[in-house]
């Protein structure tokens, strides 16, 4: 039987960054990830990811998105 882990923010959830390269930063939680022990802020610490030619994105590119900041790194405000 698979434990749930909990965590203190969920999807949704206002949130400020108070450690690391991003401190101060505020967004809202578009992903958390129990299991890592880490969570995905809209636009804190965007990445650049190179992407391949495809179907859906026929000219390829650099693709920026978010990267996971670790859940203790975060706390909810309000």
């Amino acid at each position: 039987m698979a434990k749930r882990i909990k965590t203190h923010v969920k999807k949704n959830d206002e949130v400020v960054v108070i450690a690391g390269n991003h401190k101060g930063a505020t967004g809202k939680v578009l992903q958390v990830f129990p299991e890592k022990s880490q969570v995905l802020v809209e636009g804190v610490r965007l990445i650049k990811k190179h992407a391949r030619r495809s179907q859906d994105r026929p000219e390829g590119g650099i693709i920026e998105r978010e990267g996971p900041i670790h859940i203790s790194n975060v706390k909810k405000t309000g």
